[in-house]
């Protein structure tokens, strides 16, 4: 008994077209007398020996063209898409940064705000003058203390520190160091 070996993907035998030698003529389909032999690919197998070899099948190639051509486009894309991404991150750093600037300035108004309000009031602005311009009230008495008078400067027993040397003073004082010292 003999058996057709399949092809690799599974499926049957592989069938050939009718051969040229058919002709068709009118309604009717006439054929040659001589028939064609099976294709000379086909195996028979003996069945009783044992297993049939297989034969390796080519191995299809790592990158197609279509890849190819479909990693070029990716990679074209990309390159497309950096400049207007960068300049896009730019812009939201830049509004990012007018925000927090608009931000500090409606804090700095709320400020000011806040301190003209102050002003408008009476005893501020009475304590304002008091601190600022030393005003006094009828009938206040005022102690104004100037700094390093009296009482405050004696007890602390420091005396002034000595002015250092002019820079060219002491430069001429080493020159006559210098020339004053004997070679041994």
């Amino acid at each position: 008994m003999t058996t057709q070996r399949r092809a690799p993907s599974g499926q049957g035998p592989s069938r050939r077209p009718a051969s040229s030698r058919a002709r068709t003529t009118g309604s009717t389909r006439v054929q040659s007398r001589t028939r064609a032999r099976p294709a000379p690919t086909r195996r028979t197998v003996n069945v009783g020996t044992g297993p049939a070899k297989r034969t390796a099948a080519p191995r299809p190639r790592a990158l197609t063209g279509r890849a190819t051509v479909l990693i070029v486009v990716f990679v074209a894309l990309a390159l497309a898409y950096t400049y207007p991404l960068r300049v896009y991150l730019a812009q939201e750093s830049q509004i990012a940064q007018m925000e927090a600037g608009q931000a500090a300035q409606k804090k700095a108004i709320a400020d000011k705000q806040q301190q003209l309000q102050k002003w408008q009031d009476p005893e501020y602005l009475r304590a304002q003058a008091r601190e600022r311009l030393n005003y006094v009230r009828p009938g206040d008495k005022t102690l104004v203390l100037l700094p390093g008078s009296g009482a405050a400067a004696s007890t602390t027993g420091n005396q002034p520190a000595a002015a250092p040397d002019r820079w060219y003073d002491t430069l001429w004082n080493s020159v006559r160091a210098a020339d004053a010292e004997q070679p041994n």
